[in-house]
């Protein structure tokens, strides 16, 4: 293997990870069909609505906490997703394909 080739080949193992990264920053999960989610100000049942995602919405996680107990329609979860700076919704109404944790703990 020439000089160049090495290079070649550890240059592409760099941008493929880079763009690994952002394909996993850019990932978004679908709310459960049928549902207008309500997005609250804190991991949980007693924070205030600050909003109501329309049904069929996409929401990019960008860190999960335990919060409030809430039974939905992908069971009884009490992970909740950071989906922007003091916002939550229950993870048991985003369809993430996990049962656990799919992004860091806030």
């Amino acid at each position: 293997m020439s000089v160049e080739q090495t290079q070649h080949t550890a240059a592409g193992g760099v941008q493929e990870a880079a763009e690994a990264v952002v394909t996993a920053a850019a990932a978004t999960y679908p709310v459960a069909p049928g549902y207008r989610l309500n997005v609250r100000s804190g991991p949980g049942t007693g924070y205030a609505v600050v909003r109501v995602l329309a049904e069929g919405a996409r929401v990019r996680i960008t860190c999960q906490t335990t919060g409030t107990r809430v039974t939905g329609p992908y069971g009884t979860s009490s992970v909740w997703d950071c989906i922007g700076s003091g916002q939550y919704v229950s993870d048991a109404y985003i369809y993430t394909g996990s049962d656990g944790y799919v992004a860091p703990r806030c």
